[in-house]
């Protein structure tokens, strides 16, 4: 496991980089996926714009202006924090030997953080100069849906963070209310269909107010929200973080599978959750004795299977929305079945005592149905 780059690349290619271990690998996959899926949500939202399922909006904005104090106040402040924190890192004593204890305490370098909170507002007023004018002018632009991915993008990973934290916690009373804070500012202990609901309201929101059509936008997120389920599992995965399955003892059913896919110790994850590795020093020394499932290596080959399958269908299926509904039934029988064998708390007072993600899951598989089914009736017209 790598819980953080340092330990990537110190033993993939012998590099020692101390600032790499303020870059979490599972915050670095998540990153990663989030770009790579404001790509694909960007070529769908281009090709529907394309077939005519979508319009611009107009806005006035005015060019030339010289820089405004609250531009250069915003720009210092995101240069002071990056200085305080991220290049303090590098003059402060011991910062990296706890990575994550100096990114959320105070500690820092006010010299630093002053200096490039300086640097970032020069840059931001020699940028207005550049472009200043004589006369201020106001103009007005047409602004796509696909020149909004940014914006859905930030909506989602604020929201979506938001959500997993407040789900887990709900799914975990009893660990938060022995540490409310603790358990808030916590790097680990995310939920995904709580991001997942939270970030789908507000980005339904946004649209709305953007004039966006919803049902569009749905089915060209759906095969992107796939995608990125995959490719941020791949950081549960590489970095440990103790979103695995239950122990597995059963014996291999096919021999040439591998034994690190059938069954996992997970040496030196990020969590430090197992028994001591013999003759290893650090921070990340434990590993799982028994061995599980690695169940996020699973999520990750079936959920880009099922990507594929989304990307295929996007021109296949005619009547909008029920690309959408073909998502919530694919993601929901994923999880439904993979919560079988994973780590879960489990409500003990329900019938059949499931889990969180398990009714969630069942919920979506119901929707999912009801709107393959009823699309036409709902939104009326084929999509082009």
């Amino acid at each position: 496991m790598y819980p953080n780059l340092y330990y990537a690349f110190k033993d993939i290619f012998g590099i020692e980089l101390e600032g790499l271990k303020l870059v979490n690998s599972f915050g670095f996959f998540v990153a990663l996926s989030f770009i790579l899926s404001a790509w694909i949500l960007t070529l769908e939202l281009k090709r529907k714009q394309n077939q005519g399922l979508f319009t611009f909006t107009e806005e006035k904005i005015f060019v030339g202006a010289a820089a405004s104090f609250s531009e250069l106040l915003i720009n210092f402040l995101l240069g002071f924090v990056f200085g305080y924190k991220i290049i303090g890192a590098f003059v402060t004593d011991d910062a990296f030997n706890d990575p994550q204890a100096f990114i959320l305490s105070s500690k820092g370098s006010l010299a630093m953080g002053l200096l490039v909170g300086l640097v970032f507002g020069g840059l931001k007023w020699w940028e207005k100069q550049k472009q200043k004018l004589d006369k201020p002018e106001e103009r007005v632009i047409r602004i796509w849906p696909h020149d909004r991915v940014g914006d859905i993008v930030l909506y989602a990973a604020i929201f979506g963070f938001l959500g997993a934290k407040v789900f887990h916690n709900l799914e975990n009373w009893n660990e938060f209310s022995k540490d409310p804070i603790g358990a808030l500012i916590s790097f680990s202990g995310l939920t995904f269909y709580g991001g997942l609901i939270c970030a789908g309201v507000a980005i339904v929101l946004y649209a709305r107010k953007r004039k966006i059509n919803v049902i569009h936008l749905a089915d060209a997120m759906a095969p992107t929200m796939m995608f990125a389920y995959a490719f941020g599992r791949v950081g549960c995965q590489v970095s440990g973080d103790g979103d695995w399955g239950i122990v597995n003892t059963n014996p291999k059913p096919l021999s040439w599978i591998p034994d690190w896919m059938w069954a996992y110790n997970y040496p030196h994850n990020v969590i430090g959750e197992g028994k001591p590795i013999a003759g290893c020093e650090g921070p990340y020394c434990n590993e799982l004795i028994p061995a599980v499932y690695p169940t996020p290596l699973y999520e990750i080959i079936a959920c880009m299977i099922l990507f594929g399958v989304l990307w295929y269908y996007r021109k296949k299926l005619k009547i909008a929305g029920q690309l959408s509904g073909l998502y919530l039934v694919l993601n929901g029988l994923e999880r439904f079945f993979i919560e079988k064998i994973r780590v879960n708390t489990k409500y003990e007072d329900l019938p059949f005592q499931p889990t969180q993600a398990e009714l969630i899951s069942f919920a979506m598989i119901i929707a999912g149905i009801l709107l393959i089914f009823k699309a036409k009736d709902w939104f009326g017209k084929y999509s082009k």
